[in-house]
């Protein structure tokens, strides 16, 4: 029973360093409130709400964690940001 409890905590902990990344959208003085909201919408999925209270975010702060996930999961919508012109860093 011990080596299943081990294999277990050590899944889970695999899963856990998956989640463990998040994907930042920087601020800029180029782009409108409704592009970066569009853009949220289009390649997050966020909802309207959602997207709009980042970008005020990331206006206000500079920044704000839009996402978080797994490398792989964040990784395309990082790249599809930037195919926007919009900097985004996954850390």
């Amino acid at each position: 029973m011990g080596t299943q409890k081990k294999k277990q905590h050590s899944l889970t902990e695999e899963v856990d360093k998956e989640k463990r990344y998040s994907l930042f959208l920087h601020n800029d003085d180029f782009h409108s409130f409704d592009f970066v909201i569009d853009a949220l919408m289009d390649i997050c999925h966020h909802s309207t709400q959602q997207a709009t209270q980042c970008t005020y975010l990331i206006h206000f702060k500079g920044k704000c964690d839009i996402k978080q996930g797994s490398m792989e999961f964040l990784r395309p919508m990082r790249q599809a940001l930037a195919g926007r012109s919009l900097k985004a860093t996954i850390k």
